[in-house]
């Protein structure tokens, strides 16, 4: 689906999936969008199988839930074969994501979580293994995201 496909009633649904996906029917959707809720159920729909809507998933606190380390791992891969690391690098236990990087000389941002420093000492270890170094460690104190605000209806 190219980007101009996505008009303002798709991006005031995207808004509020990314708001409140769990909680936000097609209906409640609809009002705020001026639409049906039928309108909405299909809108999603596209957007899915276009792939702009990638998935759902829950918003974990990982303090809470018994992990309270959260380190960033800046790492550098070779530039050829940093993409295809990514699948091996989140199947690491303890890896929650990976980001891969295009400006700078570290190419994958990895977030990894535990208990205890220890915890990521074997995960850095294993992206050693794998070829990649880590650059730098950084401890999080904490993460708050938002939904992107271009996609909030006008």
């Amino acid at each position: 689906m190219p980007a101009e496909d996505v008009d303002e009633v798709d991006r005031a649904i995207l808004y509020a999936l990314q708001e409140d996906a769990r909680n936000l029917s097609s209906s409640d959707i609809a009002e705020r969008t001026g639409t049906s809720g039928s309108t909405v159920r299909k809108r999603i729909q596209r957007l899915e199988e276009a792939g702009v809507i990638k998935g759902y998933s829950a918003e974990v606190d990982y303090e809470r839930s018994g992990y309270p380390i959260r380190m960033l791992l800046f790492c550098t891969a070779s530039i050829h074969e940093r993409g295809d690391l990514i699948p091996d690098v989140l199947a690491l236990d303890g890896v929650v994501s990976v980001q891969e990087l295009i400006t700078g000389e570290q190419n994958l941002l990895v977030t990894a979580v535990g208990t205890s420093d220890s915890d990521i000492t074997p995960i850095a270890e294993s992206l050693l293994e794998m070829g990649i170094t880590v650059a730098d460690e950084v401890l999080v104190k904490s993460h708050v995201t938002t939904p992107f605000g271009r996609f909030e209806e006008e």
